[in-house]
């Protein structure tokens, strides 16, 4: 879950199809009527100075199957100086165009000059579709069919495809994603560690078992005490049985984090929990927000019929400005 209960809306959409490269085309839909795609070809190398901004849907084979993700372009990109990219998991039974809504993130890619990726699952799920977590549950305790898709190599190849189509900073590829798509961004920190610099579950942080990875991953993460989908305490779905705090803390001991962490209070409903002195620079840190649902902290305003399924909603802070903070100061390190 879930952000299945919001009504989407796309200010404007575009779609490319990849066929040995990439095309792009671009259009502007409105409730009235939807303006026939203009094609627009990228060169066959990425960071020639071609200028793209707005929003653009890429259409891929992954697996034998077509995937699709959003990516929004900041305003001001030129296609010539390499900028970070972020990948934004939607969550259980969502999709990606409802997920660039609730986090609201696009705003913060503006000001600041990062791609946005919005990437969609694949196993239908009411008006959506959940991830493909390996060896995990799916959201109302069913297993994920035997031909589901392989979402790890999905997404792996998705930042590939973005990284032959638009300059990309290759340092500076992180993953964020609420709920399901937060034990997905989970699985990434393990499966991708040395292609994501850093993840930032909302709602969802899990420690994958086993985790793979090579490479200690800085962490933070966001969780409401008043979560009704995950709970905060764990002893919930089948794929949430233990707390917040024990996935935090088994973070910690994967990166080889000391055992005691710091403990602050950064606003009157929000408490701050950081391990450090972590490998390699990385630190694993969880904003816990008191009274906050199952929402994504100062995301846009949600209507009462949501709140009343999702919990109460909090402004104490804003997720998208705080992790791309974190983000920025954990880049992927170049030195082998």
């Amino acid at each position: 879950m879930i952000a299945r209960h919001l009504a989407s809306r796309r200010l404007a959409a575009a779609s490319v199809v990849v066929v040995s490269g990439i095309a792009l085309s671009g259009c502007h839909a409105t409730a009235a009527a939807t303006v026939a795609p203009q094609a627009i070809s990228l060169p066959a190398t990425a960071c020639d100075g071609t200028t793209l901004t707005g929003d653009v849907d890429v259409s891929m084979l992954s697996g034998g199957e077509h995937r699709s993700m959003i990516v929004h372009i900041p305003s001001g990109y030129t296609d010539r100086t390499p900028v970070p990219l972020v990948l934004n998991l939607h969550g259980s039974g969502s999709t990606a165009a409802v997920q660039e809504e609730f986090s609201g993130m696009d705003s913060v890619a503006d000001a600041h000059g990062f791609l946005v990726a919005y990437p969609q699952g694949a196993i239908v799920s009411g008006s959506g579709d959940d991830w493909n977590v390996p060896g995990e549950p799916l959201f109302g305790g069913g297993s994920a069919p035997a031909n589901a898709s392989d979402d790890v190599a999905f997404l792996a190849q998705a930042i590939h495809t973005l990284e032959q189509g638009l300059c990309v900073d290759s340092t500076r590829v992180d993953a964020t994603g609420f709920s399901g798509g937060a034990r997905m961004t989970s699985e990434l920190g393990c499966d991708l560690s040395t292609t994501i610099a850093a993840i930032a579950p909302v709602s969802g942080l899990r420690f994958p078992s086993p985790c793979v990875g090579t490479r200690p991953v800085p962490v933070i993460s966001f969780h409401g005490t008043d979560d009704p989908v995950d709970p905060y305490n764990g002893n919930g779905q089948a794929y949430w049985t233990y707390s917040v705090a024990v996935a935090v803390e088994r973070w910690a001991v994967h990166d080889a984090c000391a055992t005691t962490p710091d403990e602050s209070v950064t606003d009157s409903t929000v408490r701050f929990t950081e391990y450090t002195g972590c490998a390699d620079g990385a630190t694993v840190g969880l904003y816990t927000i008191d009274g906050e649902g199952h929402e994504w902290p100062g995301g846009p305003r949600l209507p009462a019929g949501d709140t009343r399924i999702l919990g109460p909603q909090s402004d104490a802070m804003n997720a998208d400005a705080t992790m791309w903070q974190f983000f920025m100061v954990h880049p992927l390190s170049t030195t082998p």
